[in-house]
């Protein structure tokens, strides 16, 4: 950037973000520097739209937040600490980590949140039961999610 304020934008910078959205499935990405902010965005691929439209669909998600509201305020829930791709197992075709039923003690690792190419391990906040668990393996997860619940 010179004196004149003029801003160049850089392509390798831009195709790098683009690249990330596409590994995490996210659908926007910023990056800052200084003053300066780059943002990066995509459409959801046709096939959700598709399925967002059509009526009965569009009930189900109305019910789903207040549902997810509820779960979050309940003692047991285990919630994404970031934004990324939740794995089940430690590696493809291995067992997971925990199933519906099993008792866990605190710390246990329950599943990975794999972010930026950085695998974290979520674990146990308190011995228990997991009583559910509401992400499919490879699924896209956001901040604060509710991942596992445990009694």
């Amino acid at each position: 950037m010179s004196n004149d304020n003029t801003f160049s934008i850089d392509d390798a910078l831009v195709r790098k973000l683009a690249g990330l959205l596409d590994e995490t499935r996210l659908t926007e990405i910023e990056y800052a520097w200084g003053e300066h902010r780059i943002r990066v965005t995509r459409q959801p691929s046709p096939v959700h739209a598709a399925l967002g439209a059509a009526p009965a669909p569009m009930q189900a998600p109305a019910a789903a937040p207040a549902a997810a509201e509820d779960l979050s305020k309940h003692p047991g829930a285990v919630t994404s600490p970031m934004v990324g791709t939740a794995y089940l197992s430690p590696q493809p075709g291995a067992p997971a980590f925990v199933r519906v039923g099993d008792t866990v003690s605190a710390g246990q690792p329950l599943l990975i949140v794999e972010a930026m190419k950085v695998m974290n391990q979520i674990r146990s906040t308190k011995a228990g039961r997991v009583a559910r668990i509401l992400v499919e393996d490879t699924a896209p997860v956001e901040f604060g999610q509710v991942l596992v619940i445990l009694e």
